[in-house]
């Protein structure tokens, strides 16, 4: 599968994560990162994310597509979006 990753993590763990993402994906720009993850991959991925953020501040989205049609949005963490406009 081809994920795309975004991260945003307090300033004092952004090496950790930025570490972990380096070792399965490509870096993009600041704390985005892609590529491709076999399933196996990405649930070590996936583990790997949750043992250096801190689940109740930090966030890590992982967009996953399966096909062309579909694209899958995992978030860990906290999720900032509240999906309701600004103004």
């Amino acid at each position: 599968m081809f994920v795309v990753v975004v991260y945003d993590t307090l300033a004092e763990r952004n090496p950790k994560i930025l570490k972990t993402c380096r070792q399965y994906l490509h870096w993009v720009q600041r704390s985005v990162f892609q590529g491709e993850l076999s399933a196996a991959q990405h649930r070590s991925f996936t583990e790997a994310v949750k043992g250096v953020i801190d689940l109740e501040y930090d966030s890590v989205l992982i967009y996953r597509m399966q096909t062309h049609h579909a694209v899958q949005t995992e978030t860990i963490g906290q999720e900032f979006s509240s999906g309701s406009p600004v103004l």
